[in-house]
C-alpha cells in the first residue's frame, strides 16, 4: 500500500485538480452562506459536470463543494441566526450573540480555524485507516456483504428524520424501484409494464437531483412567500469587530481536539452525519467546561466545539463507501454516483484495482483543507455580504441547472420526466415527514444486495441455514447483529413514542 500512496502523490501533481478544488470550495461556501440552499442540493446539481471530467478532477470538485458548504453554513448561522446547512444548527446557539456584541469576525474566524483543523485531522486519520480496513474488507464474501448492507440500511433508516417504520418503508420502496429493468443475475426484464423507457431501469442522476434539489427549491419558495406575507426577514448582524487572537484559539484547542475525535468516530457510522456530531461535540464541550453557564450566551468555545465536530465527519464518511461500497449519508451517496459514472465501483476490490487513484483522492482532500484556509480567510467579508443576497433571483438559474444536468448525461428527454416525478415525490415526502435518504441509499445498494444474496443461495446449495451458521459462522453472527439492531431501534422508537404520548394522557387525567 505504501507504493500506492507514493504513486498517489505523483497522480495528484496536476494543476487542474487544485484549480477545480478551489472553485468547488468557493462555490460550496457561496451555497452554504445562502440560508435554504443546502450543500447536498449544490452537489446534486454539479454532479453531471463531474461525469465529463477526469476522476482526479471531477471527484475533487465535488469534495471541494462539500467541504466549502459545511463551513459556509456557519456564516448565516452566526450573522443572521439562520443555519445555512443542518450541520450549522448547533452554531446558532452562540454565534448570533457574539455577532450582536460586535464580535462577528472573531466568531467567523474561530469557525474557520476549528473547521479546518477538524477536517484536516480526520482526513489524515482516514488516509492511514483506509488500507487496513480495505484488507479486512477483502475477507468479506457475498454472505457477509449482503448482511452488512442490510445492517447499514437499518441504521440509515433509524437515523433518518421521522419514525423508524417510515425510514424502513422508504428503504423498501428504494429496493423496489431498483428492481425495475433487468435483474443483475439472469438479466431478465421485470416490472417494466410494457414500457420501453423502463427497460433500462430508473436512472440514478434524475432521481438524485429530483429528490434532493427540487424539494429544496420549492421549500425556499415557500419560505420566501411566507416571509414576504409576514414581513419576517431576519435582521443582519455585524460581521466586523476584532479578529481572533491566538490565545483565544489556544484556550479552545482542547475542545477542538475533543470535538475532532467525536466527529471522526461519528463520521465512520452510516447515517449519523454532521448535525449529530455538532451537537455531540457541543454537549461534550459544555459538560467539560468550568463555566457551562456561559454556553448559549455567546461562548466562543461553543462555536469551536460545533464546527470542529461537524467538519471532522467529512473524511471518515468515505471509509465505508470506499471499502464496502456503502454510502453513509446523502453526500457520500452523491459521491458514489460520481465513482460509478467513472467506472470506479467502490467496494472491497477498489483499493487493489485502483489503489493509487484512491490515495490521490484522499491526498486531494488533505490539500483541499490548506486551500480552504486561504480562500475562506480572504473571502469572509464577501460571504458575509452574500448572506443578504436575494435568493429569489437565483432560483431560476438553479431550476435551469437542474433540468440541464438531468438531460445532459444521457440526452434523453425521458430523464426530464423522471426529474419532475421524483421532485414532486420528494416534496410531498418531506411534507409527510418521510426522509428520502433511505430510499436513495437502498436504490443504490439494492443491485449489490440482490447479487450477493443470489451468490449466497448458490453457495449454500439448498441448505441455507446450515451454510450461514456452520460453514460461514461470521455471516451467522452478522445476521444475529442484524436482528439485534432491528430490535434495538424498534424498542428505542417504541419508548420515544411512549414519552411523546405521556404528556397528552396526563393532561387528559387531570381534566375534570
Amino acid at each position: 500500500m505504501f507504493e500506492s500512496l507514493i504513486e498517489g502523490f505523483y497522480l495528484l501533481a496536476r494543476w487542474d485538480t487544485f484549480g477545480v478544488i478551489g472553485i468547488g470550495l468557493f462555490l460550496g461556501m457561496f451555497v452554504g452562506a445562502l440560508p435554504g440552499f443546502t450543500t447536498v442540493m449544490a452537489m446534486s446539481l454539479i454532479l453531471p459536470i463531474s461525469f465529463f471530467l477526469h476522476p482526479l478532477v471531477g471527484i475533487p470538485f465535488l469534495i471541494g463543494v462539500y467541504k466549502g458548504g459545511i463551513y459556509g453554513g456557519s456564516i448565516p448561522a452566526i450573522l443572521i441566526a439562520v443555519p445555512g446547512t443542518g450541520a450549522a444548527i448547533a452554531t446558532t446557539m452562540d454565534g448570533p450573540q457574539l455577532a450582536q456584541r460586535g464580535e462577528g469576525r472573531k466568531a467567523l474566524e474561530m469557525a474557520l480555524y476549528a473547521s479546518v483543523f477538524g477536517d484536516l485531522v480526520s482526513d489524515v486519520v482516514t488516509l492511514f485507516m483506509i488500507a487496513p480496513i480495505a484488507l479486512i474488507a477483502l475477507l468479506v464474501g457475498p454472505p457477509e456483504l449482503s448482511v452488512i448492507i442490510l445492517i447499514a440500511l437499518v441504521i440509515i433508516a433509524a437515523a433518518s428524520t421521522g419514525a423508524l417504520i417510515k425510514g424502513l418503508a422508504m428503504a423498501f420502496f428504494g429496493i423496489m424501484l431498483s428492481m425495475i429493468g433487468q435483474d443483475p443475475l439472469g438479466f431478465m426484464t421485470r416490472f417494466t409494464f410494457g414500457s420501453l423507457e423502463l427497460k433500462s431501469g430508473i436512472p440514478l442522476l434524475p432521481m438524485m437531483i429530483g429528490v434532493f434539489a427540487i424539494p429544496e427549491i420549492l421549500a425556499v419558495l415557500e419560505r420566501l412567500a411566507v416571509s414576504k406575507i409576514k414581513g419576517t426577514d431576519p435582521a443582519k448582524l455585524s460581521s466586523g469587530g476584532e479578529r481572533l487572537h491566538f490565545h483565544e484559539f489556544k484556550k479552545c484547542f482542547k475542545t477542538i481536539c475533543r470535538s475532532t475525535l467525536i466527529g471522526t468516530v461519528i463520521g465512520a457510522l452510516p447515517g449519523a452525519g454532521q448535525s449529530v456530531a455538532a451537537f455531540a461535540g457541543y454537549a461534550a464541550a459544555k459538560k467539560n467546561s468550568s463555566h457551562p453557564e456561559t454556553f448559549g450566551t455567546g461562548e466562543i468555545e461553543g462555536i469551536a466545539a460545533a464546527e470542529a465536530a461537524n467538519n471532522a465527519v467529512n473524511g471518515p464518511t468515505l471509509v465505508p463507501l470506499l471499502t464496502l461500497g456503502i454510502p453513509g449519508d446523502k453526500v457520500t451517496a452523491i459521491l458514489l454516483g460520481a465513482f460509478v459514472a467513472h467506472n470506479l465501483r467502490p467496494g472491497p476490490q477498489l483499493m487493489t484495482e485502483h489503489g493509487p487513484l484512491v490515495y490521490a483522492l484522499l491526498l486531494a482532500m488533505i490539500a483541499a483543507n490548506l486551500l480552504f484556509l486561504v480562500i475562506a480567510y480572504v473571502s469572509i467579508p464577501i460571504f458575509a455580504r452574500i448572506v443578504t443576497l436575494k435568493r429569489f433571483y437565483l432560483i431560476p438559474i438553479i431550476v435551469l441547472t437542474a433540468f440541464a444536468g438531468s438531460y445532459v448525461f444521457r440526452s434523453d428527454p425521458v430523464d426530464l420526466q423522471y426529474l419532475v416525478y421524483f421532485g414532486v415525490f420528494g416534496y410531498f415526502a418531506r411534507k409527510l415527514d418521510f426522509d428520502v435518504v433511505p430510499m436513495v441509499m437502498a436504490f443504490i445498494l439494492a443491485p449489490t444486495l440482490e447479487y450477493t444474496i443470489g451468490q449466497t443461495i448458490n453457495m449454500a446449495d439448498g441448505s441455507l441455514f446450515e451454510f450461514m451458521f456452520l460453514q460461514r459462522p461470521s455471516a451467522g453472527v452478522l445476521y444475529i447483529m442484524l436482528f439485534a439492531t432491528l430490535a434495538y431501534f424498534g424498542f428505542k422508537n417504541y419508548k420515544l413514542n411512549q414519552v411523546k404520548r405521556q404528556p397528552a394522557s396526563l393532561i387528559g387525567e387531570d381534566t375534570p
